[in-house]
């Protein structure tokens, strides 16, 4: 293999450990014993759980393709588990909300075992159900826990700036370590101990049954509004009013759509970016490196999010901006440099500069995804929490629908172009967020020094 791959993932690892060894008491946020035993519960409960979602991943296409399905049939499997996400999420979500977060977690374990399960069978019909369980699994795993926890988090009452830590460290673990180590895993299960590509499907399943006992035997319950006499509809209702009577909720999700729209995108466009002419690439390698830098996103999420300033609502720009840059390097390299320039070992120059590129876009990822996390515990209300942070995914999974329909139908340039423009526009309403937060706290400071004023003449009597 290339030594230029073993250079980037050094340098990123020598990164992330000089970052994580390095931090000073400004770095770090004082906290109680009783919280670190709480958030030391959760992150076990969510390693577990996004190991078992790792650990599918890399092997989902390769088992249909061993099933004999072509790329036709494995799309609209792939369709299907996105538009499950869509169609049953928000009903979930909204179920999650009335019915317990801590019955939803324990739903979503259920879901992805039985997911798991249906990677036995080669009838497709049996597949199209595995997606499905899938799609309503992978919705309670991304509004579920994190709702969770953030009503656990209040109920307990420990102070609110110790959530970005949790944070900063579930994105770090279960986004970064927890997905290089089930890599890691699956690779041996399937190529060094030959146990077949549902190997990896049996292991997960077994993970998520570990961790769903945890969350029996540890969790308590939380709701978002238990009352009776609200149905679904008046759920949705609630929620869709949240959303629209708010600009800032409204805000908070489009940034969110655009930038995972562009994430999810960028899965199915890497590989053919950086071996245009069918090179041979270590792919296994090159999500670890991409791993390794949404590691060192959420390691500098930590140093930022301990500190007063800069403020998430601020530093978000650039970090959307530099998404945005990162995603043009396709297009500039297609047009300045020289497809005929192959190193070797199989990878061009161009690819050499996108690969490094993308690794700065992993780098955002690994920021948004604490980052994002405290905005909404911010802003979303506590009684529609899993509601509303579904609603978030329905253009998320239609813009990945389409994409996923149409991704023969466009030039690889045009769709990462699309995906910049997405990532830009995301940046502009980043910056109307920090503007309409600034105003609604000087309106809160004059108010309350207009009251102030007012009391004065009384202090003096």
């Amino acid at each position: 293999m290339e030594v230029f791959y073993y250079m980037v993932f050094g340098v990123l690892g020598l990164i992330v450990a000089a970052l994580e060894l390095s931090k000073t008491n400004k770095d770090r946020i004082t906290t109680s014993q009783a919280f670190t035993s709480f958030k030391n519960n959760y992150l076990l409960v969510y390693s577990l759980m996004m190991a078992g979602d790792w650990l599918q991943g890399p092997y989902v296409y390769y088992l249909y393709t061993t099933y004999g399905y072509g790329k036709g049939d494995i799309g609209q499997l792939f369709i299907a588990g996105f538009g499950s996400s869509m169609l049953f999420g928000t009903i979930v979500g909204s179920l999650a909300d009335k019915q317990g977060r801590k019955r939803a977690c324990i739903t979503y374990c259920i879901t992805y075992i039985l997911s798991c399960m249906t990677k036995h069978s080669p009838q497709y019909k049996v597949l199209l159900l595995g997606r499905i369980l899938g799609g309503v699994a992978t919705s309670l795993l991304f509004s579920a826990f994190e709702s969770w926890l953030v009503a656990e988090h209040n109920k307990r009452g420990f102070e609110q700036q110790w959530l970005s830590l949790t944070f900063s460290k579930a994105i770090f673990l279960g986004n970064g370590l927890i997905a290089i180590l089930s890599g890691l895993f699956g690779n041996f299960l399937v190529d060094v101990a030959a146990l077949g590509p549902v190997a990896p499907f049996d292991a997960a399943a077994c993970i998520l049954a570990l961790g769903m006992a945890i969350i029996l035997s540890s969790w308590g319950e939380n709701y978002g509004d238990p009352s009776e006499n609200k149905d679904l509809l008046s759920q949705f209702k609630g929620a869709a009013v949240a959303i629209a009577s708010d600009e800032k909720i409204a805000l908070l999700g489009a940034i969110q759509s655009l930038f995972e729209g562009s994430m999810y995108t960028f899965v199915f466009l890497w590989t053919p970016a950086l071996s245009p002419n069918d090179e041979e690439i270590p792919h296994g390698f090159i999500f670890a490196t991409f791993m390794l830098a949404s590691m060192l996103g959420s390691s500098v999420a930590a140093r930022l999010m301990a500190r007063t300033s800069p403020r998430v609502e601020s530093y978000m720009q650039i970090v959307f901006l530099v998404s945005a840059a990162s995603l043009l390097l396709p297009i500039v390299t297609n047009f300045f440099v020289s497809s005929s320039e192959v190193k070797d070992g199989g990878i061009s120059l161009g690819a050499s500069v996108q690969l490094v590129g993308f690794c700065a876009f992993e780098g955002c990822v690994g920021i948004f995804w604490p980052s994002i996390m405290k905005m909404r515990s911010q802003y979303i209300p506590e009684e529609a929490r899993s509601t509303i942070m579904n609603f978030f995914r329905i253009p998320l999974n239609i813009f990945v629908c389409i994409v996923l329909y149409n991704v023969n139908a466009f030039p690889i340039t045009i769709m990462f172009g699309m995906c910049s423009i997405f990532l830009f526009v995301a940046a502009v309403l980043q910056r109307r967020l920090l503007v309409i937060t600034d105003k609604s706290k000087l309106d809160d400071w004059t108010s309350m020094k207009e009251r102030d004023i007012e009391t004065e003449p009384l202090n003096d009597d």
